[in-house]
């Protein structure tokens, strides 16, 4: 599959937004129930930009087939060199090189920004992702259990860091 990965422009956000809200309402990576609008995601694209963070998309041609970013891990000072980034999919073109692609420059945006350390926070059950992480050097770190709920049921996070 060719795609190609650049910069998220405001044209790009139905795009993200679509897959954002396909997890929200179909999955367990976002513990959320509530879907999200354009204009949330033009907020959120601004405050990305002016953080001087990256928002990444995963194209073919005009569609958007997944993206990624990263932001703060906490507010702290003393945690600025630590980002917690997410990755996120459209479904039907998960298992295709895309999400690794889009971790893989993740990691190098980071890097070029002076971070040290890169956080992923994934629901327990998600094996797909974690092992994705794995491969690309992430390690477990920890488990919280049944500090999130969705679907009638308590979810466990687990945590992966990688160090750039």
């Amino acid at each position: 599959m060719a795609f190609n990965i650049r910069a998220c422009d405001r044209t790009q956000l139905p795009g993200v937004l679509a897959i954002y809200n396909e997890a929200i309402r179909g999955s367990t990576a976002v513990f959320s129930d509530e879907e999200v609008t354009l204009q949330s995601r033009e907020a959120w694209l601004e405050a990305k930009r002016t953080a001087g963070y990256p928002v990444l998309v995963a194209c073919d041609g005009g569609e958007v087939l997944g993206f990624g970013t990263f932001g703060d891990f906490r507010a702290w000072p003393g945690y600025r060199f630590t980002v917690e980034h997410s990755l996120y999919v459209d479904a039907r073109h998960r298992r295709r090189g895309i999400g690794q692609a889009l971790l893989e420059r993740l990691i190098g945006e980071a890097r070029s920004l002076g971070k040290h350390a890169l956080i992923a926070g994934i629901e327990a059950g998600n094996r797909d992702s974690i092992r994705l992480h794995e491969r690309l050097g992430f390690r477990e770190v920890g488990t919280l259990h049944e500090v999130g709920t969705k679907f009638g049921r308590w979810l466990d996070l687990k945590f992966l860091e990688r160090l750039i």
